[in-house]
């Protein structure tokens, strides 16, 4: 089912997400914290994301999330993934571990302008398979999101995340996708049929009641 925002964070989404952001992005004071099979290891990176610090940490130090626990070639691969957004991190949305399940990532998504969905903060939940990444991650929104491509209990409609998958993407590919989804949404391979009559037929009407959903369950 739907949550507002993951409990332990609370009922607000803006204060849920940055209260998430904080932890992901821990700062120096979150030098060499363990938690579970973790550690945070605050690092400065060169140009190319090779550490450079020396195990010194500085004002451009960057945490890091590393895995201590021996990683299976799955775990090594969502490792890497994880180090690639440490170092470059996008600016719509955020993505780390749950606690210290490897395998299970939350994730946010920022609503864009020019959208109804501007300025909601919407939580999905990354769950990744076994045999990652011969197999695509599941990714369910947990957020309440009207949505054409998005059905009632968050289940996704996308090619990427089903036959178009391939073991070359990522997955920041496939956030950067459900993020394309806000501003290009497609009403002709729906996950609710209803909310894609009402996009083609009456958009302004589609639009309104996308924006109160927002406003209700993402703000």
């Amino acid at each position: 089912m739907y949550a507002r925002s993951p409990g332990k964070f609370g009922e607000n989404s803006l204060e849920a997400a940055s209260a998430w952001k904080r932890r992901l992005n821990s700062t120096l004071s979150g030098a060499g914290r363990k938690e579970g099979g973790c550690v945070w290891k605050v690092s400065k990176m060169n140009s190319k994301g090779l550490d450079i610090s020396g195990g010194k940490s500085s004002p451009s130090s960057t945490a890091t999330w590393v895995w201590t626990r021996s990683a299976s070639a799955s775990g090594k691969r969502i490792q890497r993934e994880l180090a690639e957004l440490n170092i470059n991190p996008p600016s719509d949305f955020y993505a780390g571990p749950k606690g210290d399940k490897l395998d299970n990532w939350v994730a946010t998504l920022t609503g864009p302008p020019g959208t109804p969905y501007h300025g909601g903060i919407f939580f999905l939940d990354i769950k990744f398979p076994n045999d990652y990444p011969f197999n695509p991650p599941e990714v369910v929104f947990k957020t309440r999101i009207y949505h054409c491509n998005v059905d009632s209990a968050g289940n996704l409609n996308l090619d990427i995340l089903k036959d178009g998958w391939s073991p070359a993407l990522t997955v920041t590919k496939v956030l950067s996708t459900i993020s394309s989804i806000f501003t290009n949404p497609d009403p002709y391979n729906p996950r609710s049929p209803g909310i894609a009559r009402l996009y083609l037929t009456d958009r302004a009407k589609h639009d309104e009641i996308a924006a109160e959903w927002t406003l209700r369950f993402a703000k």
